[in-house]
């Protein structure tokens, strides 16, 4: 019987044992869950960040240069085009009679101009004249002055024609100059297509009659600019031909490489910050004008350095998860590009980093750790 109390003991020693195991597992499953990733050593790349939006090209409002009335239109909203399409016609019933009637004006004026004038037989009778006077005065049967007076009929009769002739060829390229602005406006009441692009709105209709430079439809240009908006002091490093990663907020996280094409030389006057142009490799149907996005712009890299995803750092500040518990760092940063920081002091290789929620956890919480791949 004096055996039983050691006994006892040793149940009630083992159950408090198994006890405090499950308290210790139940504490340790209960503790929050901590997304972090491994400070790791690779090249950091120096990224100048920037605002982007999709532009076209350029963009117009279709217009007619002569007013009338529309009898004819291929214009539909949304409808691609190509340059020299065509897309409206202006009537032309009313022109066609008046360039009928200035040709036919053009070529009377041409036989006119064949036929001569009659100052011309009027000008040889008055050379003939003058050589007879001019003889006789010689020969001593004529006087000095009905010479003269020959001479002067014969000088104003060669003006009256040379003015005559001068006016004819005038009257003449007035008439072509005619015909020609007439066949002009023809041709151009033909409207088509100036530039690839898309139909964006159409504004006038066949039977609308319009005027002069009123706009028919609203077209855009179907090549597109990716515009960069750039900080002033972190512009200076940018150059062409700098290769760059661009982010549009209605792809979500896709991500596309491009490349410095154009810096402009000024800030805009507005908002002070300057404008660079992008090359994205990204199908062409999905620069929509007006869609926006961020872009990181490489100017510079380290090699084997210390990195920690972006997302980690929360404000100026690290998460760093230590024997499971959670410690504040203030890191020293070195270059930061879209997705990586690099980090020049703080934190050491191999040290695990919150990179998800960062804002639930505080410094001393225990937590337990999910790597992140």
């Amino acid at each position: 019987m004096a055996s039983k109390p050691p006994r006892l003991a040793l149940k009630l020693f083992i159950a408090a044992a198994i006890l405090a195991a499950v308290s210790l597992a139940l504490i340790y499953a209960l503790r929050s869950v901590a997304s972090v990733a491994i400070v790791y050593r690779n090249k950091a790349v120096d990224s100048v960040p920037g605002s982007v939006t999709v532009q076209a090209e350029y963009e117009m409002d279709l217009k007619s240069e002569y007013p009338g009335r529309i009898v004819r239109s291929e214009l539909e909203p949304g409808k691609s085009v190509k340059t020299g399409d065509f897309l409206v016609q202006i009537d032309t019933s009313k022109l066609e009679l008046e360039i009928e009637k200035t040709a036919n004006d053009l070529e009377a004026q041409k036989k006119k101009v064949a036929i001569g004038s009659v100052l011309d037989v009027t000008l040889e009778n008055a050379r003939d004249d003058l050589a007879e006077k001019e003889r006789l005065l010689k020969a001593g049967g004529l006087a000095e002055i009905d010479a003269v007076r020959q001479r002067r009929l014969v000088k104003a009769t060669q003006q009256q024609r040379d003015l005559e002739k001068v006016e004819s060829e005038q009257s003449l390229a007035t008439f072509d100059n005619f015909l020609k602005t007439e066949r002009l406006q023809l041709a151009r009441m033909t409207i088509t297509a100036p530039f690839d692009g898309k139909v964006a709105q159409v504004i006038a209709h066949p039977g609308d009659n319009i005027g002069t430079d009123a706009p028919i439809a609203h077209l855009i240009a179907s090549k597109r600019l990716v515009e960069a908006k750039i900080s002033e002091e972190k512009f200076a490093n940018i150059k062409e031909g700098q290769k760059a990663t661009v982010r549009f907020l209605t792809y979500g996280d896709s991500q596309y490489p491009a490349t410095v094409s154009k810096i402009l030389p000024s800030a805009d006057p507005a908002t002070q910050r300057y404008i660079v142009y992008l090359t994205v490799d990204i199908a062409p149907e999905k620069l929509v004008p007006g869609i926006t996005g961020e872009v990181v712009i490489d100017v510079g890299e380290h090699e084997k350095t210390l990195l920690v995803p972006r997302r980690a750092l929360y404000g100026h500040r690290l998460l760093v998860v230590k024997n499971g518990r959670i410690e504040s760092r203030t890191p020293e940063v070195g270059y930061v590009s879209l997705n990586e920081v690099e980090i020049l002091s703080g934190v050491a290789e191999g040290e695990a980093v919150i990179v998800d929620q960062i804002e639930r956890f505080r410094p001393g919480d225990s937590v337990r750790t999910v790597i992140e791949k």
